[in-house]
């Protein structure tokens, strides 16, 4: 993520429970994979579990997006 949406999510964080949520998923997906990816041997489920990751980490952070899109639209109205 840029700087201004970690900027943005900062800022509604606390008046957003769903943002909160969906911040927090992000960075548990984000902290699993780095566990995961630091390994130098994967097992097929650990492999699989990669993949899980990054599927629902980019589904977070499409709803995360979306959310600071509509702040963005609120702050220019």
């Amino acid at each position: 993520m840029e700087q201004h949406e970690i900027d943005m999510i900062n800022k509604y964080i606390e008046s957003d429970t769903e943002l909160k949520k969906l911040w927090e998923e992000h960075i548990d997906f984000e902290n699993k994979l780095q566990d995961l990816e630091s390994k130098r041997h994967l097992t097929p489920a650990e492999q699989a579990e990669i993949k899980r990751l990054k599927r629902d980490k980019l589904t977070g952070k499409t709803k995360i997006q979306y959310k600071l899109d509509k702040y963005m639209t609120q702050e220019t109205s």
